[in-house]
């Protein structure tokens, strides 16, 4: 077991589509929230399709008195919904926000008000000043649609600038990625906590969709043994969770200030790994 006493820890959730997907959210909330979590976050789907559903799960985890950090995106808004809608989150005593650039539906050429999510957070910070802490995302492994990871670095320093607090990143399992990553922010200058999100291992070819699309490096020897066992979920399950409480272990252990679980609105794993660090 880990030595680690405290550590800051957030669950990630996406608004489910049906009535049931929303209760099974109620209970893996309800076991994620026995950790005494810093905050949980909840997405906003591509494009703002979730827009209405991501509010409601955003307000019903507030109610529970529970801190919650809505999403929010560059897409398909516009300054007068990106206001309104922080009006409403304000006024329920909502002081986080995790500020996206998004992505753009199939078919949609244009972002909308905002291009990119340096824009996004010095809007918030023009209307809202200090009323929200601003988290932004950040890639270890580089955006996968970034010129270049020279480039990846100039835009995340820009959202920095821009007056975010801190980051989460995108989840990877390579270490040392986070480590050259997290070197060459404080060689810019820039200092902002930078929270290392994390996936458990759960189906492998829904993992491997992810991560092709999102640019999160698989490592060879995780893929091959992945793949090796075929359909045989416990063997994944528990080949998963043994790679996945090292890797935590070792963030821990080299000064990761937190981590963020991408729990995919489920409990069990995310809770055998806290358990399993001493969380």
């Amino acid at each position: 077991m880990s030595s680690v006493i405290k550590t800051d820890l957030s669950f990630e959730f996406f608004p489910p589509h049906t009535a049931e997907g929303v209760q099974k959210l109620r209970v893996a909330r309800g076991k994620l929230a026995q950790l005494s979590p810093d905050f949980f976050s909840v997405t906003f789907g591509a494009g703002g399709s979730t827009r209405d559903r991501t509010r409601e799960i955003v307000l019903e985890i507030k109610a529970e008195g529970l801190e919650v950090a809505p999403h929010i995106s560059c897409i398909a808004t516009t300054h007068e919904n990106v206001r309104s809608m922080l009006n409403v989150y304000q006024e329920h005593g909502i002081r986080r926000l995790v500020a996206l650039r998004g992505d753009l539906p199939s078919g949609m050429a244009q972002a909308g008000a905002f291009r990119f999510a340096s824009e996004l957070v010095a809007f918030v910070r023009q209307e809202f000043a200090d009323a929200f802490h601003i988290e932004v995302a950040a890639y270890p492994e580089y955006h996968p649609q970034a010129r270049s990871a020279q480039d990846d670095l100039k835009n995340f320093k820009r959202k920095v600038e821009a007056g975010a607090d801190s980051a989460i990143t995108q989840y990877f399992f390579n270490a040392d990625a986070y480590y050259h990553f997290r070197d060459e922010c404080e060689a810019m200058g820039v200092t902002i906590p930078i929270v290392p999100g994390i996936m458990p291992i759960g189906r492998f070819h829904q993992l491997a969709r992810f991560s092709d699309s999102c640019g999160a490096e698989i490592p060879r020897w995780i893929r091959r043994k992945l793949e090796g066992y075929g359909d045989d979920a416990a063997s994944i399950k528990a080949f998963g969770l043994d790679v996945v409480t090292q890797l935590c272990e070792k963030l821990l252990r080299h000064g990761a200030p937190g981590l963020h679980f991408y729990t995919m609105n489920q409990a069990e794993a995310v809770s055998t790994i806290c358990g399993r660090l001493g969380l």
